[in-house]
């Protein structure tokens, strides 16, 4: 990308910026939980217009959008993203989405329907400019990842042969930085079941799960390594009916994170051999999603050359791991040059306080036209 390109770059997205802003309010109004088919439709229509409108060419995939946008033929630049949320619909009603000018709030606008944006923006401004990506644009956006892409993930693996490098339209670190590495995250059910008793006339009799589950509990704790390799969370857990009756069922939903491929794998294979404490007990424990550590590399030349080109725009790029997992896992983990974070600056995500920057959807746009116009 040469320095005039840069310049005309960076003055369209900023034109596109009263575009960009009624893109995201219409993205955000329209809720989308995962798991809620009909949102979800409704606002699968309105990206998938956009795209049309921004010369893509979309298919669907079930409830999951790819779109190809510039050559038709040869190696693609992947970008991926999501436009499920945590928010459950009427969400608004207590998060209402507002546009002062400066900082956009509402559900859903970090994570992550401001990056959906940007790629408009971006594909907009590349017109605008008179020119086209340089080599295909693949963009796939799931409906599911925020309960870990049960079938959003081989979308994504679907469309990384023949991919040049992954871009994640994720929210960046609270400074603007990229993410440049992710934990693997792993969501694991333990179940048990037990025999109900009355619990003051045949206590004997019964066999509690719930206590069985605490002790379980308790045993996955012991093999979470200690070194900050891996972060444990008890995220759920129910069982029993009544006071005066023993348990005869409990389970749990525990999450996982992993800085290493060898923690991830000493964690569960120490889950899988867990084994009942009490006699008449039964433990399982199922994996329910699971996403692959995605280590930091050095040298990162795709990061070098994202920063080359933001250093053409005047932005300042730089990239560090994040605690996170997303979809940008996959392709990471099997080695190919990958990048998250390309969404706008902001705040909360899964948080009450969720907001991006206004400014932060023309840079973003700015550089991830710049990337376009000049693919690794």
């Amino acid at each position: 990308m040469t320095p005039e390109l840069a310049t005309v770059l960076t003055d369209a997205t900023a034109r596109l910026l009263a575009f960009g802003r009624e893109r995201l309010r219409d993205y955000a109004l329209a809720e989308s939980p995962s798991g809620d088919s009909a949102a979800l439709a409704r606002c699968a229509a309105l990206i998938e217009a956009g795209h049309r409108e921004a010369g893509g060419t979309v298919a669907r995939d079930g409830e999951h959008l790819v779109t190809r946008f510039g050559p038709e033929d040869g190696p693609h630049l992947l970008l991926v993203g999501h436009y499920d949320t945590v928010w459950p619909v009427g969400r608004l009603a207590t998060m209402p989405y507002t546009d002062d000018g400066t900082t956009i709030t509402g559900p859903g606008t970090y994570d992550m329907k401001g990056g959906l944006v940007a790629v408009e923006m971006a594909l907009r401004a590349l017109r605008d400019a008179g020119t086209a990506p340089a080599r295909q644009v693949r963009l796939v956006v799931v409906a599911d990842e925020e309960v870990g892409s049960p079938t959003g993930r081989a979308v994504v693996e679907g469309h990384l042969d023949g991919a040049v490098a992954v871009l994640g339209l994720e929210s960046p670190h609270p400074d603007g930085a990229l993410k440049n590495a992710r934990r693997g995250s792993v969501r694991v059910r333990l179940g048990v079941r037990g025999r109900e008793a009355h619990a003051a006339l045949d206590p004997g009799r019964g066999v509690s799960a719930i206590d069985e589950l605490l002790d379980q509990i308790e045993a996955v704790r012991g093999v979470v390594p200690d070194d900050g390799t891996t972060l444990f969370n008890v995220g759920r857990i129910e069982g029993g009916r009544r006071a005066n009756v023993i348990a005869g069922e409990a389970s749990a939903e525990i999450g996982l994170r992993f800085a290493s491929a060898t923690a991830e794998r000493t964690v569960l294979d120490a889950l899988a051999a867990l084994r009942p404490v009490r006699t008449g007990a039964a433990f399982e424990a199922t994996v329910l999603s699971a996403r692959p550590t995605w280590p930091e590399r050095s040298p990162d030349p795709l990061l070098d050359h994202v920063a080359h080109v933001g250093g053409l725009l005047g932005q300042r790029i730089i990239g560090r791991p994040a605690a996170g997992a997303g979809d940008t896992n996959m392709p990471g983990s099997r080695g190919l040059p990958t990048l998250d974070g390309f969404g706008p600056r902001g705040r909360g995500a899964h948080a009450p306080d969720e907001a991006i920057k206004v400014a932060g959807l023309a840079e973003r746009a700015a550089l991830l036209a710049g990337i376009m116009a000049s693919p690794p």
